[in-house]
């Protein structure tokens, strides 16, 4: 069967051990962010050495990261973004995805190509990241129910308009992306949903995705919340992407009280540690 295979095949139904398994120790579960590209809108071009970048992800592990997220061609969520070949995006992930597995710490593959997909699962990812949420490659869900992997299925859209009511229009692209998930036979406990902070929003349509977080819940589904940074930051306190740790891990701790299961950020170390912290406090109650 070739890398697209027949959705029937799927494995989707059974349960996904190591999500599920994490998920059952309440608490937050922190996705470290490992971009192998020259253009990432903060930290472009730093781990495009593939020896830089196994390293970056041992040290994130090494903070207590549980998912490796590893993408290789940039979203840039406010614009600029260029296009990239599967050829190009297999070329920069070769020679380090396969050492990134055998670290023996989930791998997440953040591509909208099925073929990117399909070929990062074969090597052993165990997770897909899809920042079109199943819409923009037709043979994505396919994929994802034939290897029976979580899917993280993103809210998207090309262009923000501060006009419309976000959290309707979140809920609405949520609701024909698990459409398409259900009639590739994508099991529930292989979905997880991001409202997409930043992606198609305007700085105040993200900060009011977390604070109506909540309002996702009613999909039952474990949430997802990158917001490490983030524009949206610099616009409550100007500040460049370095610069924005303090209001990523604010981000990150509103959103886990509003019922984020899953916090994807490229400062692992700070995240976990800010994570466990408030956890204490809130125990202590």
């Amino acid at each position: 069967m070739d890398a697209l295979g027949d959705p029937r095949s799927a494995v989707a139904d059974k349960p996904v051990s190591w999500l599920a398994d994490l998920l059952r120790q309440r608490r937050p579960l922190v996705m470290g962010v490992l971009n192998v590209t020259p253009d990432s809108f903060s930290d472009g071009g730093r781990y495009v050495d593939p020896k830089l970048a196994i390293g970056h992800a041992e040290r994130m592990i090494a903070d207590g990261a549980d998912i490796i997220d590893i993408g290789a061609e940039s979203t840039r969520p406010y614009g600029g973004a260029k296009p990239v070949s599967v050829d190009e995006e297999l070329t920069r992930l070769t020679p380090m995805l396969p050492a990134v597995v055998r670290l023996k710490v989930p791998v997440s593959i953040d591509s909208m190509k099925a073929k990117i997909a399909a070929w990062a699962l074969e090597q052993g990812a165990r997770m897909v990241n899809d920042v079109w949420g199943l819409q923009r490659d037709p043979a994505m869900a396919d994929i994802a129910s034939r290897h029976g992997v979580p899917v993280v299925i993103m809210h998207n859209r090309e262009t923000a308009d501060a006009a419309i009511d976000v959290i309707a229009e979140v809920d609405a692209f949520f609701r024909r992306s698990l459409a398409l998930a259900e009639r590739a036979g994508i099991g529930r406990d292989c979905l997880v949903l991001d409202p997409g902070i930043g992606f198609g929003k305007t700085p105040d349509q993200s900060i009011a995705c977390i604070a109506r977080l909540a309002e996702f819940k009613r999909f039952g589904l474990p949430l997802l919340i990158g917001a490490s940074r983030k524009r949206f930051i610099n616009a409550v306190s100007p500040s460049s992407p370095e610069e924005r740790l303090g209001g990523s891990i604010a981000s990150h701790l509103a959103a886990v009280r509003n019922g984020a299961a899953i916090v994807r950020t490229h400062d692992v170390a700070e995240t976990v540690q800010a994570l466990r912290v408030a956890g204490a406090i809130e125990a202590a109650r």
